[in-house]
């Protein structure tokens, strides 16, 4: 029975949910909601593509469009801090292996005609939900792989073991940042903005920007405060001076995003918030706790003193011609700024 693929609309949107909550590669960002709020603040079309065998749907991928001089397809949009999308099938896990090869490969083969035939895209950049590692079907079609990496703890064996990985320098700051008064607690939208804010000062010294509205983290509050997102804020003197937004779905809890480095001298407010963050999953039952971005060689030292274990993701890009590929090899930052929104 050949795939057949619908574009999903609102009243859609309980059966889309449906098939991310019940696949293991469902992620939040999957999610209807979640979707919505980044179409609205990147200003990108949104194509919830659901894709059928017969009326059964068997699999989805959210792809966003945006002409600016090319025709661009993404899945996860450009500064959404979204780190990966890409598609979500049910049961695939679940099948042997000729069949699982042939599903996903029926799949892609209807998701990359659509998107060059119907969209006429001249570019596509994919990213792969954590799990799904065979990118085959994608290399089959022409496109370009490219791995990138996140952090995972296993939280089933507790606190207390995870604890005892923590290299030793890390375990004495954390106890010093507690000697020092500082303390962590949950936070709102007051603690989401003081993150926030911290974050664009730090891009502000580094002479970068950001591209996130503060509207778009606020939306996402509104939507997903308290069951989908938690802010653990560290404070001092009952001030803010560090912290972080984390993500809970399903069984894990995703460190997303987290404020600068502290003016505190001698101490790492945001050490201690992790640990409180590590500990509270722990209390609530979560099976894996996952650090965001581990592929960017200045930052993974503050994360890897966690002694955590490496996940590997993977990329997908295509070009519709060897032109628009030597426009992103060749001149990457004016090909940034046609991305930008």
């Amino acid at each position: 029975m050949s795939v057949e693929l619908n574009i999903a609309s609102e009243k859609d949107a309980e059966k889309w949910d449906k098939l991310v909550d019940s696949s293991p590669y469902g992620t939040i960002f999957h999610t209807w909601k979640w979707l919505k709020i980044a179409k609205n603040h990147t200003n990108l079309k949104l194509y919830p593509i659901i894709s059928y065998k017969g009326t059964e749907p068997i699999g989805i991928i959210p792809l966003f469009y945006k002409k600016k001089f090319i025709k661009m397809v993404f899945s996860p949009p450009p500064y959404a801090a979204i780190p990966y999308l890409g598609p979500v099938l049910k049961d695939y896990d679940k099948l042997k292996e000729d069949k699982r090869l042939s599903f996903l490969s029926d799949f892609q083969r209807e998701i990359d005609n659509f998107i060059f035939s119907e969209l006429k895209a001249n570019y596509v950049s994919i990213s792969l939900p954590p799990g799904m590692l065979d990118c085959r079907p994608f290399i089959w079609t022409g496109y370009q792989i490219n791995p990138f990496f996140n952090y995972i703890f296993d939280l089933s064996k507790g606190p207390e073991h995870i604890w005892a990985q923590f290299k030793k320098r890390l375990r004495q700051d954390i106890e010093r940042a507690k000697r020092k008064g500082i303390y962590v607690e949950e936070g709102g939208k007051d603690e989401l903005s003081f993150i926030y804010n911290a974050i664009v000062e730090r891009y502000k010294r580094q002479n970068r920007a950001v591209y996130i509205p503060k509207s778009y983290l606020s939306d996402l509050y509104d939507k997903f405060y308290p069951n989908n997102l938690r802010i653990f804020v560290a404070k001092y003197e009952n001030e803010p001076v560090g912290g972080l937004v984390a993500l809970c779905y399903k069984n894990k809890i995703s460190f997303w995003i987290g404020s600068a480095k502290s003016n505190v001298e001698g101490v790492s407010p945001n050490d201690l918030a992790h640990w409180e963050a590590i500990k509270w999953a722990c209390e609530q039952g979560f099976k894996y706790c996952e650090e965001i971005g581990a592929g960017t060689e200045r930052l993974v030292q503050f994360k890897a003193k966690y002694n955590p274990t490496l996940s590997v993701c993977f990329s997908a890009k295509k070009y519709s011609s060897l032109l628009i590929k030597l426009i992103e090899l060749s001149y990457e930052k004016k090909l940034r700024r046609l991305l930008r929104i």
